[in-house]
């Protein structure tokens, strides 16, 4: 269940902040009238959210739910540590029955899909398709993920859950595991699934470290996605941020919860039992991507470098209280300035906790509304890619 807790990754002192930070960081001032920040950067009005981005006139429409003040559920939303670990451990776990579907890599690795037992046969093929990418570890049994596909199922949607390498007991052929910068398995996966469903539109919605290596693909890809709009939620976007805010005080916590998770350059000893992410990261994730050291891992892995160049809708929540995914790493300015980026950002909510709302406290996410009218909109507005 540690798994839900998280979604991080690192630091290194020597690495200055990078210039899409918002700048000095500041306080989100929440009040029953209007949300302002100390940047003076123009925000929508909203009794108790932040709202802005360059494409948020153009996406404000498709929202109900926002419209509505941000209310966490007494006690457990009121402490960013009691929510986020309320909502990984005691949060209910919906039913779903999964069909795997494993897919094998140019360099041999295997990724797992997860799609929904039976809906190959009652959907349509032009049916809209959401892959849905889990935090770090996390796969397609943990709760956030569960809740999001019930939702979307519900909507006529067909989902797939993206397990990582190495997640969600998928096969384990290569060193290389999940990564935070490693883009080619979410084209592999993205291919892949636009060849199987050629006449659907497909979204991502991806939390944590998979919101991360989302924003990454859309950046870093953007010549060749083929996706028609994504979600990123609690996304560290600057390793290097979270991993210095994520050695402060209780947040250490989190880092210890994921600790038990050839070549001789490797070393297995730390990477079998690493004490931090961190250290797993150093032993293992930065020499199977060729990288010198962990933080030049962390330093190049950072989704906020790439913000800028995103070409299709995306949605970005975020709390302004989480522990794991600090609200100083947000590139608020290239949000700003891109037209097809929106940010929502809470008042409280932890790290994937967002104990609020109708569903509140062992339900569904407050989120989980917030996506579904996104990415409806989106597709009630978008045209249909021509069948190949």
């Amino acid at each position: 269940m540690a798994s839900s807790l998280l979604s991080l990754t690192s630091k290194p002192p020597s690495i200055t902040r990078l210039r899409h930070q918002r700048p000095p960081l500041t306080t989100v001032r929440v009040s029953a009238a209007t949300v302002t920040t100390t940047t003076g950067m123009p925000d929508h009005h909203h009794p108790s959210l932040e709202i802005t981005g360059g494409g948020a006139d153009r996406f404000l429409p498709a929202f109900n739910t926002i419209h509505l003040p941000y209310k966490p559920f007494p006690i457990i939303g009121w402490n960013r540590h009691l929510e986020t670990i309320f909502a990984a451990f005691f949060r209910t776990v919906p039913e779903v029955k999964y069909r795997r579907e494993c897919l094998r890599t140019q360099d041999n690795g295997t990724i797992a899909l997860d799609w929904v037992y039976g809906d190959h046969r009652s959907l349509p093929s032009d049916s809209p398709i959401l892959i849905l990418l889990p935090g770090l570890t996390g796969g397609s049994q943990d709760s956030y993920v569960k809740h999001m596909l019930v939702k979307a199922k519900s909507k006529g949607w067909r989902v797939v859950v993206f397990n990582s390498r190495g997640c969600a007991n998928s096969p384990v052929t290569t060193p290389q595991l999940q990564t935070a910068s490693f883009t080619a398995d979410t084209c592999h996966v993205v291919d892949h699934v636009s060849s199987r469903y050629p006449k659907a539109s497909i979204y991502a919605v991806g939390w944590s470290l998979g919101g991360n290596i989302l924003v990454n693909y859309l950046g870093r890809e953007h010549h060749r996605c083929s996706l028609s709009g994504a979600v990123s939620l609690c996304n560290p976007f600057n390793l290097v941020i979270a991993d210095e805010n994520l050695r402060k005080g209780f947040n250490n916590i989190y880092d210890r919860a994921l600790r038990g998770e050839m070549h001789d350059e490797y070393n297995v000893q730390a990477g079998l039992n690493p004490r931090t992410v961190r250290e797993y990261d150093e032993a293992i994730t930065r020499v199977s991507l060729g990288y010198k050291s962990v933080d030049e891992y962390y330093s190049n892995s950072c989704s906020c470098h790439v913000v800028q160049h995103v070409r299709i809708p995306l949605l970005c929540i975020q709390a302004a209280n989480d522990p794991i995914a600090p609200i100083e790493a947000t590139p608020y300015s290239d949000i700003k300035d891109n037209p097809n980026c929106m940010l929502i950002v809470t008042p409280q909510g932890g790290h994937l906790g967002w104990v609020a709302g109708d569903d509140a406290p062992f339900g569904a996410p407050w989120t989980d509304n917030v996506v579904i009218e996104f990415l409806e909109h989106l597709q009630k507005n978008a045209s249909k890619p021509e069948s190949s």
